[in-house]
């Protein structure tokens, strides 16, 4: 169990969250588990409906990490009976239901990924379906007894199908209660879950208190935004860094977030404490620091999670040898070309995939970034003679390289 004191554990455990209900209850149980030398049973679920994450999708797996190492006992629950069901949270029409080969490969491939996180002998894997399908039809009455459909359509998303005539079957309406039945058959103290599913984190609550067990407190994670700063990461919108990702593109992504947004990232995606983050703040803002310095340091946090400390050593040392000391990447992708004469550069740049376009070509040459084996180019509509043999680099930007071969 961990030393510190409940009021201590309760800040660690509310820093970076969304909401917590509540303080008081919390605290009752923070005490009752010092006392008597027994971890609290901390609950997260997660259907298998994925076969990879981002490292958006950590951020409440990074909480997890703060119970476990506050000496607290972990449920990560897969919810492979309700992944047939399919979560509706957000979501403006019925989801298709997985079959059972498909969530149990995925659940193989996120229990992988969870464990480079928490520590997989501090952490107990458990699937739904084993209660959830001893359950009878009385069962499933009794507990469907416990809501009313009113309640059901308080649900953001029902309410907007429902008045917008989106169909809703009726087995929707089983998602939120058997994943509230999950913390019944846990007898969980704490669930986290994004702040998407708060509404089915308070049905877990209902229903304790419905099967005459205390209810559990709730905590909600905020949504993580991506690389861009503004929208909520995700891969539709490219603004995301996968925990598959390489080092070298982990390092070069987390690099191009804004001053402002490493710090969200620190207080959500590593184990800094509130003390820590606000002293940072203070060591940068007097120029004790350099953000780029600071960035860099979470570049390697992330590298070291996801991969290794090695691994993070060498994209560092690359990153100092391309932006600091003008150097080459260890890799770069060869571009072949036949001889020709005359041949635009903005051309090349579009054949070899450093512009998507002649005028992006254009505007970076005006602009001063693009480079011939280090010399600056100046004029968009330079076109050269290129002669079997010869090899040069091309450098778009800070992060584009490209050695083209003359054939």
């Amino acid at each position: 169990m961990s030393f510190l004191a409940p009021h201590e554990q309760l800040e660690r455990i509310k820093f970076g969250t969304a909401e917590f209900i509540n303080d008081e209850e919390m605290l009752k149980k923070l005490k009752r588990s010092k006392e008597k030398n027994q971890p609290l049973k901390i609950k997260f679920g997660a259907d298998p409906t994925r076969p990879d994450i981002h490292i958006g999708h950590t951020v409440v797996i990074n909480k997890l990490k703060t119970f476990q190492e506050l000496g607290h006992h972990i449920h990560f629950l897969i919810g492979d009976f309700t992944a047939m069901i399919g979560d509706p949270s957000g979501k403006n029409a019925t989801r298709p239901m997985l079959t059972r080969e498909e969530i149990d490969e995925n659940a193989k491939t996120y229990a992988k990924q969870i464990f480079k996180i928490l520590d997989p002998e501090k952490t107990e894997i458990v699937y739904n379906s084993t209660w959830i399908n001893k359950m009878t039809p009385a069962d499933m009455i009794r507990m469907s007894a416990q809501y009313t459909v009113a309640r059901m359509l308080e649900r953001d998303d029902f309410t907007k199908r429902y008045k917008t005539g989106v169909p809703i079957a009726i087995h929707e309406f089983l998602y939120p209660l058997t994943q509230g039945y999950d913390s019944v058959a846990l007898k969980s103290d704490v669930e986290l879950g994004g702040t998407d599913q708060k509404f089915n984190l308070l049905v877990g609550r209902d229903l304790q208190g419905a099967y005459g067990l205390e209810a559990q407190c709730v905590l909600t994670m905020p949504i993580l935004e991506g690389i861009d700063g503004i929208h909520k990461m995700s891969k539709s919108l490219d603004n995301y860094i996968s925990v598959v990702d390489s080092a070298k593109e982990m390092f070069g992504k987390t690099m191009r977030i804004s001053d402002d947004l490493m710090y969200r990232w620190y207080e959500l995606l590593t184990e800094i404490t509130p003390a820590a983050l606000a002293q940072l703040k203070l060591d940068v803002s007097e120029k004790r620091k350099h953000p780029r310095d600071v960035k860099v340091n979470l570049a390697k946090f992330l590298i070291k999670r996801f991969h290794s400390e090695a691994a993070a050593a060498a994209a560092e040392e690359e990153f100092q040898r391309i932006f600091v000391n003008k150097g080459m990447p260890d890799e770069i992708p060869v571009f072949e070309v036949f001889a020709e004469s005359q041949l635009g550069v903005c051309a090349l740049m579009v054949r070899a995939g450093l512009a998507n376009s002649n005028g992006e070509a254009g505007r970076l040459i005006s602009g001063g970034g693009v480079q011939r084996d280090g010399q600056k180019l100046a004029d968009p509509k330079m076109r050269w003679d290129l002669k079997s043999g010869e090899s040069f680099i091309l450098k778009a930007g800070k992060l584009k390289f490209v050695k083209v071969v003359v054939k």
